[in-house]
């Protein structure tokens, strides 16, 4: 055995000798069973698949739209960010003010989509938003899934309003995925030996 795979195992041991102890101490969670469970994990997989994208479009393709009075790349995944808060607002969970998204006002919306940001600065908003989303989802216990709200006009189950958030961000990402497409991005997850 060679010198550097000796040193090489030995900093993997240590490596391991050393976080073994620290993952004693903090136990992970077990994943939520059911309906939510299945809808967390969903959500999280969807906001991997933002994430990355929003990251792989290039700078100069962030106001790219494909036709007047359609959203821009950056107004799509603003758009996204602005109903992950929109949507916990409807089973009672409200956006931080710091946001400046009124759920009484939505002019606000608009607003926080038309934001001039630069890609991460962007990136960061999207993920601030899905943390929000996934605190409010994950707060929800199932004994409330039955609850009836009034969401634009509509009355609905907590539950419909969750798997109507899944859906939206399902409807998203389709579109951003085409909008990276027709400008030559692919998709970090298609591609080759990812």
């Amino acid at each position: 055995m060679s010198i550097r795979l000796r040193h090489t195992f030995a900093a993997t041991a240590a490596i391991l000798a050393f976080a073994a102890p620290c993952a004693a101490q903090q136990p992970a969670a077990a994943p939520r069973a059911g309906l939510m469970g299945d809808l967390l994990k969903d959500v999280a997989e969807v906001q991997a698949k933002f994430v990355g994208l929003a990251r792989e479009m290039p700078a100069d393709k962030q106001a790219w739209r494909p036709g007047p009075g359609v959203r821009s790349v950056n107004e799509v995944f603003l758009h996204v960010a602005a109903d992950n808060y929109l949507l916990p607002a409807a089973v009672g969970v409200q956006p931080d003010a710091s946001t400046g998204i009124s759920t009484t006002d939505f002019k606000t919306l608009d607003t926080f989509e038309k934001q001039k940001l630069s890609r991460d600065a962007t990136v960061s908003a999207m993920e601030q938003s899905f943390a929000h989303l996934t605190k409010a989802m994950a707060d929800t216990p199932d004994a409330k899934l039955d609850d009836r709200v009034t969401f634009f006009g509509q009355d609905m189950t907590v539950r419909q309003v969750w798997v109507l958030t899944a859906m939206h961000l399902h409807e998203h990402l389709g579109q951003a995925i085409a909008y990276a497409r027709t400008n030559g991005v692919v998709p970090p997850w298609s591609r080759k030996g990812g």
